[in-house]
């Protein structure tokens, strides 16, 4: 098994918001990883004393010693029970109400000799690639399809539309958003490779369409992650004009996970 990982935040004066992480169980039998990307929190607050950086921290780790050792339980159960451990970490300090206390996008993977099982909520990426190198995008298309008007930006939802019927969904307070994951499983025969993709690493394919997820996947095992992150920073730079940036971060955070199987 080879397992990569980079991460690299977006400004040098802020922190990295983005968590990343795998598992393997003592005995290499099956594995998990776990991707979030953090939320980063308008002017005025989350009505939260905690820093997103630190929200990731708590569930990702939760969503990791779950996948491990509750092998259980379901990964829906799994992104329920973190939500749920970490929203109590900071339930009385915190108004954990607000529309925009800290929440991250979410991709989940667990495998073993029989299957691997996905989840992915919000607009990070999961990639399986097959034996004959297809390449199946796993996605929570939702943000995307959004109307015209909903967004203020490409980088901030309206908060009418965020962890709301019709709109999109990340994890935040409420474990119930768990049945809003896009999940499934697939044969592990049929697995070849995982990779997972915040949007500050998926841009090369979904805003400069340098290459399909194919490509991407080729870059990744060719260069690794950190390959593939310095291809998106080179783009970045390059859009002076910002005609594919257009009134997005220039740099955001971005963090890429491949995982041979």
């Amino acid at each position: 098994m080879r397992i990569e990982l980079a991460t690299v935040p977006g400004s040098p004066e802020r922190p990295n918001e983005d968590w990343a992480s795998t598992t393997v169980p003592a005995g290499g039998q099956g594995g998990a990883l776990v991707l979030l990307d953090g939320v980063t929190p308008p002017p005025g607050g989350d009505g939260c004393v905690h820093s997103v950086p630190w929200f990731t921290a708590r569930l990702g780790g939760a969503l990791a010693e779950l996948s491990a050792s509750r092998r259980d339980l379901t990964l829906s159960e799994i992104l329920s029970g973190s939500i749920l451990r970490t929203a109590d970490a900071h339930r009385s300090p915190c108004d954990l109400s607000h529309p925009r206390t800290p929440q991250a996008t979410v991709v989940l993977a667990r495998w073993d000799h029989r299957r691997v099982e996905h989840l992915v909520l919000s607009d990070s990426v999961l990639l399986v690639e097959a034996p004959d190198g297809t390449v199946r995008p796993l996605l929570d298309d939702r943000l995307d399809r959004l109307p015209p008007g909903s967004l203020t930006s490409e980088e901030i939802a309206d908060a009418r539309a965020r962890n709301k019927e019709g709109g999109f969904f990340t994890a935040a307070a409420d474990p119930l958003v768990s049945s809003r994951a896009v999940t499934g499983e697939t044969p592990r025969a049929e697995v070849r490779a995982l990779a997972a993709l915040t949007d500050g690493a998926s841009r090369w394919t979904e805003k400069f369409g340098e290459g399909d997820w194919a490509a991407t996947l080729k870059v990744l095992r060719q260069e690794g992650p950190q390959g593939l992150i310095d291809r998106v920073r080179d783009l970045e730079r390059a859009d002076t004009g910002r005609v594919y940036l257009r009134r997005g971060k220039t740099h955001d955070d971005a963090t890429a996970l491949l995982v041979e199987l």
